[in-house]
């Protein structure tokens, strides 16, 4: 059924065809509307048989998900940003006991400073946590990776993040094509968990282990998560078979077949790259994209065969790892190995900073010029940045840095040549 309807509320009636049986959560921006949604069609008893715990942290939101998931049943839960770092120790815990416990990550930025807007660093931050991570393009996608997820999930005996941009499609109100329950039936079989708590058959689940073993059941983890890779695909087509709609798998190329420059992205700003690589195709630049929609496991294979016939790769990230640059980046070039190309690094869209047209257009075209640097901070302030770096080389007590770059802003001030950083 069409219907215009909020990120949110796409996803909460997806999950909520998906018939779990516990939602846990404890609500912070911008995953909050998620959990209400789905609080009120429990209460409606619109979804039923549903358990909807509200708990007093993300700690115990996980904590609760890893007990459901273990005595059997469909389980789901949501967050963002300090939220995802609060409840960390009970993330590994999810993935180190195999449970197939689904969870949307609505991104946002972690303080300090505080910022509520879109960032990836908080599901980047747990990329080696074990769990798969699926990046949703858009609001439909959103909707259709969570059907896809629990499939995943539950075959493969891991959790999955289900990472979609906060605000920019959590909150954007657009057309969607929402499945009907009989639909969603056919396609996610009842949940057959692979490990049970059950009195009837006593186990124990997340057993000490010492060296004798640790090492491989580690290794089965990463194997397990291989095996994803294979998987992944075939749900997706399973599911544009069933649906008639082409979302999810490992990644997707757009006017990259003869192209000779091709961007790497994550989310919700592919949509905006395509639009800015059409003006530059009809300029008669040979350019495309290609977005990972799958991050981990991340598809090695899939990317490098992507960009084996270009002569550049530009990466465009919403986050980056201070110190040294690219996150993205780092899977990207590792995929590249033995590809001659020219590689370059953009970081864009930190803490929710529009990313333009106009500005992608010239930093493309400087990196189609091989003119770009090797890392580029897009629409970076470098003014006031220039007059902190002089004010911390001029005085000791120099202050907080976010408040004097918001004080700076806010006079209007200009940097001096002191201590003045290279854009």
């Amino acid at each position: 059924m069409i219907k215009q309807t909020e990120g949110s509320q796409a996803v909460a009636e997806a999950v909520a065809l998906c018939r779990p049986e516990v939602i846990c959560a404890y609500p912070i921006s911008p995953q909050t509307h998620i959990v209400e949604g789905l609080g009120a069609l429990v209460k409606a008893g619109d979804l039923a048989p549903c358990e909807f715990l509200n708990v007093e942290s993300e700690f115990a939101a996980m904590s609760v998900a890893i007990g459901s998931s273990a005595a059997g049943a469909r389980t789901y839960t949501a967050t963002a940003s300090q939220g995802l770092l609060f409840m960390v120790e009970a993330v590994y815990n999810a993935s180190g006991l195999g449970l197939p416990i689904v969870m949307t990550v609505a991104n946002r930025a972690i303080g300090a400073p505080i910022n509520i807007l879109n960032h990836h660093s908080d599901s980047m931050s747990q990329r080696d946590c074990g769990w798969i991570q699926l990046f949703a393009e858009s609001n439909q996608e959103a909707l259709d990776l969570h059907i896809q997820a629990f499939k995943l999930a539950e075959e493969m005996s891991m959790p999955v993040m289900v990472c979609m941009d906060g605000f920019i499609l959590t909150h954007a109100y657009e057309q969607v094509d929402m499945p009907d329950q009989a639909q969603v039936d056919a396609f996610l079989p009842p949940y057959e968990p692979r490990q049970v708590l059950d009195p009837a058959e006593p186990v124990s689940i997340g057993a000490m282990v010492g060296p004798e073993a640790f090492m491989e059941v580690r290794y089965l983890a990463h194997a397990k998560q291989t095996m994803a890779l294979d998987r992944i695909p075939e749900i997706a087509a399973e599911f544009k078979e069933a649906f008639g709609r082409d979302a999810g798998g490992l990644v997707r190329g757009y006017r990259i077949e003869d192209a000779e420059t091709i961007v790497v992205a994550l989310g919700s700003v592919v949509g905006t790259l395509e639009e800015t690589i059409d003006t530059m195709r009809a300029e008669g630049v040979k350019i495309g994209v290609l977005s990972i929609r799958c991050f981990r496991p991340f598809p090695m294979a899939a990317v490098r065969a992507a960009l084996a016939r270009t002569a550049r790769v530009v990466v465009l990230e919403k986050s980056f790892a201070v110190g040294l640059g690219g996150i993205v980046s780092t899977d990207v070039r590792l995929a590249m190995v033995r590809i001659h190309v020219r590689g370059y690094t953009v970081v864009a869209g930190l803490g929710g900073r529009p990313i333009t047209q106009d500005s992608l257009l010239r930093v493309l075209r400087l990196a189609v010029a091989d003119e770009l640097k090797n890392l580029t901070f897009l629409d970076l302030d470098w003014d006031i940045v220039n007059r902190h770096l002089a004010r911390e080389a001029a005085t000791r007590r120099s202050g907080p840095i976010a408040e004097n770059l918001l004080r700076d802003i806010g006079s209007g001030a200009r940097p001096t040549t002191a201590g003045k950083a290279q854009p």
